[in-house]
C-alpha cells in the first residue's frame, strides 16, 4: 500500500500555537524536578521561605502542575486523528505505517531516557498511539465515553499493584541505595556515565506514576483528541469555541473552587489524611487540573479568534512546528545546566529562579524555531521521523520563493 507523503496543505496556525505552549508548561513543571529530583524535592524546597519563592510555588501549583501533559496529549491524539483520517480518506490507511511510527517515536523516547533525562513520555506516547490507531474506526460516542471513563476511573494504584505483584515486580528497590545527597553528588559531580546509569534506575523507579498515573491522563485525552478529530473540530474551531463558552466557564469555576479549596483547606483536615478519603480527594484534583488545561487551549482559543492578542499568542506556532525537537532540546539544555558535564546547578536554584530561566529558555527557542524555520520546512526530528517513518530521504530546505508559513 502506498504511503508516501502527500503534499502539505497549509497549516492549521492555531493548533501550533496550543503545541507551542503545551511545550511552554511542560517545561515550567519539568525544570522544577530537573533541578532536584522526586527523591529530595520535598526536602529541598523546604529551604525556600521567601515571599517570592512562595509565590512561584503557589503558581506552579494552580497554574501548571498537571496542566500541560493532558494538554499535549490531546494535541497528540489529534495531532494522529487528523493524519489517520486523511489516509483513511484516501483510502491508504494501514497500521503498518502507524506501527513504524510510533516504534520510532518509542525509539526515540528509549535515547532520550538515556542520554538526556529520565522523565520522558514518547515512549509512553509510542505505545498509547498504537492502540488509538487500532480504534480509529470505533464510533464516535464509544471513542468519547471511553475517554472519560479512563479519566475518572479513581483505582489504578490498586489495579497496578496487584499487576506488580503478579510479576513480581518491585521498581522501589533500584533506588533503594540512593540518598539524596547521593544523587547530588552524582548529578552534579559524578561521571557521565555515572548519571546514565541513574537515569535508568530513575526511569524505572518511576513506572509506577507512568503506567498507573500519567498513562490513564494520557490515554483519555488521546481519545479525546481522536473523537475531536474524527468530528473535524478543527475545520469550524472557532465557532465550537463560541458553542461551549457557557459550559465550559460553568465547568471551570467549580473545578476552581475545588482546587482552591484542595491546596488551602483540605490537606490540613484530619478526614484528608485517611487513605480511602485522599485517594478520592486527589483523584477530584486531577481531574479539576486536567479540565484547567482543557481551559487553557478554549481560553487561547477564545483569545486567538476575538482579540488583538492574536499577535502576542502567534510566536508560540514557530515553538509547537518544532515540537518534537524543542521537547528533547529542553531535556539537554537541562543536562548542560544542572549535571557535571555543564553548569553543575542542581538543586541550587530556587522555585522563582526555576521559572524565570524556564521562561528564558522558551524565548530562546521562539526566536531559534522562527530562524529555523525561515530556511527548513520541519524541525530536525521532525525531518529524521518523517524520513524513517516514509522509509525515504525528504527535503529539508525551504525552496526558493516558496512560504513556509511563517
Amino acid at each position: 500500500m502506498n504511503t508516501q507523503p502527500t503534499k502539505s496543505k497549509k497549516r492549521i496556525e492555531i493548533l501550533d500555537i496550543f503545541r507551542g505552549f503545551a511545550i511552554l508548561g511542560i517545561f515550567v513543571v519539568n525544570i522544577t524536578i530537573m533541578n532536584s529530583t522526586f527523591l529530595n524535592q520535598d526536602e529541598f524546597a523546604l529551604q525556600f521561605t521567601s515571599n517570592i519563592d512562595q509565590i512561584s510555588e503557589k503558581i506552579l501549583q494552580l497554574f501548571f502542575y498537571t496542566k500541560f501533559f493532558p494538554i499535549f496529549s490531546l494535541l497528540f491524539g489529534l495531532g494522529i486523528s487528523i493524519q489517520a483520517l486523511k489516509m483513511l480518506d484516501e483510502n491508504r490507511l494501514s497500521f503498518s505505517f502507524f506501527g513504524r511510527r510510533m516504534l520510532i517515536l518509542f525509539l526515540i523516547g528509549v535515547l532520550h531516557i538515556i542520554l538526556l533525562w529520565s522523565g520522558d513520555v514518547l515512549n509512553l506516547y509510542a505505545i498509547l498511539g498504537l492502540f488509538t490507531t487500532l480504534i480509529i474506526k470505533w464510533p464516535n460516542k464509544l471513542i468519547l465515553i471511553l475517554s472519560g471513563v479512563f479519566l475518572f476511573f479513581p483505582f489504578y494504584n490498586q489495579v497496578f499493584e496487584f499487576l506488580f505483584s503478579l510479576i513480581n515486580f518491585q521498581p522501589e528497590v533500584y533506588l533503594k541505595e540512593y540518598t539524596g545527597a547521593m544523587v547530588n553528588k552524582i548529578i552534579k559531580h559524578g561521571t557521565y556515565l555515572e548519571g546514565l546509569k541513574l537515569r535508568i534506575l530513575e526511569y524505572i523507579s518511576n513506572i509506577p506514576m507512568l503506567f498507573g498515573f500519567l498513562a490513564p491522563i494520557a490515554f483519555s485525552m488521546f481519545l479525546l483528541g481522536l473523537y475531536l478529530g474524527k468530528n473535524k473540530i478543527y475545520n469550524s474551531l472557532e465557532l465550537f469555541i463560541q458553542q461551549i463558552k457557557t459550559p465550559i466557564l460553568l465547568i471551570i469555576a467549580i473545578t476552581n473552587i475545588y482546587r482552591i479549596a484542595f491546596l488551602f483547606v483540605l490537606v490540613d483536615l484530619k478526614i484528608f489524611k485517611l487513605e480511602n478519603y485522599r485517594e478520592l480527594f486527589v483523584k477530584a484534583m486531577v481531574i479539576s487540573d486536567v479540565v484547567m488545561g482543557l481551559f487553557y487551549l478554549w481560553l487561547i482559543g477564545w483569545l486567538y479568534y476575538n482579540t488583538k492578542w492574536k499577535k502576542v499568542l502567534s510566536p508560540l506556532k514557530y515553538v509547537g512546528r518544532m515540537a518534537l525537537t524543542n521537547y528533547i532540546m529542553q531535556s539537554f539544555i537541562g543536562l548542560i545546566l544542572f549535571s557535571s558535564i555543564g553548569f553543575k546547578l542542581y538543586e541550587t536554584l530556587s522555585p522563582s529562579e526555576a521559572l524565570i530561566l524556564a521562561i528564558i529558555v522558551f524565548i530562546v527557542q521562539i526566536i531559534w524555531s522562527k530562524v529555523w524555520l525561515k530556511y527548513f520546512r520541519f524541525g530536525p526530528l521532525e525531518w529524521v521521523w518523517r524520513c524513517l517513518t516514509y522509509k525515504e530521504l525528504i527535503p529539508i530546505r525551504v525552496p526558493r520563493n516558496f512560504s513556509n508559513n511563517l
